[in-house]
């Protein structure tokens, strides 16, 4: 049962990494590629960041990072995005991504992965709550990290209060 509890809490990060790549089609597309490359391009990123976006939340349902916070998940893409463009560009070369090599490859790609990972951060911040009001009546670790979040929206604007 706590299997499928994980995997509800999942689901939103999942979503997010998944469109995020799939994205990536549209613009291999947009940049002359063909229909099949576009597609191919699209899948290839897709999978593993919907992978890496889904482990994003079952770890927080685990404790494991905190609603509100962004150093432990910028640390986390740094690692997380440049696997995924790395899984990417072995499976739909472009023949421009690693010509300096792979390791100029994925210092570049850590680099860009905090930009990704405010754009995922910010876009799991306003949908995860809403996913754990439909289902924190039937799943403990979404009441838990629910409680979180408002323990956490409570802080701020406390925080904001006492500033004015």
């Amino acid at each position: 049962m706590e299997g499928r509890h994980s995997l509800e809490l999942a689901l939103p990060g999942a979503s997010i990494g998944a469109v995020a790549g799939a994205m990536a089609g549209g613009l291999t597309l947009l940049a002359g590629q063909s229909t099949g490359m576009a597609a191919l391009s699209a899948l290839a990123l897709a999978v593993p960041l919907g992978l890496f976006g889904g482990l994003y939340g079952a770890l927080l349902g685990h404790g494991v990072f905190r609603p509100g916070t962004f150093g432990p998940v910028g640390l986390y893409w740094m690692v997380a995005f440049p696997v995924s463009r790395l899984m990417q560009e072995t499976l739909a070369p472009t023949g421009v991504g690693m010509a300096d090599g792979v390791p100029l490859f994925l210092a570049y790609q850590a680099m860009v992965s905090l930009g990704f990972a405010i754009g995922f951060v910010w876009l799991h911040e306003r949908l995860m709550p809403h996913w754990l009001l439909r289902r924190a009546g039937d799943n403990p670790l979404a009441a838990e990290l629910l409680g979180q979040y408002v323990r956490y929206a409570q802080m701020v604007r406390t925080r904001k209060g006492a500033r004015k």
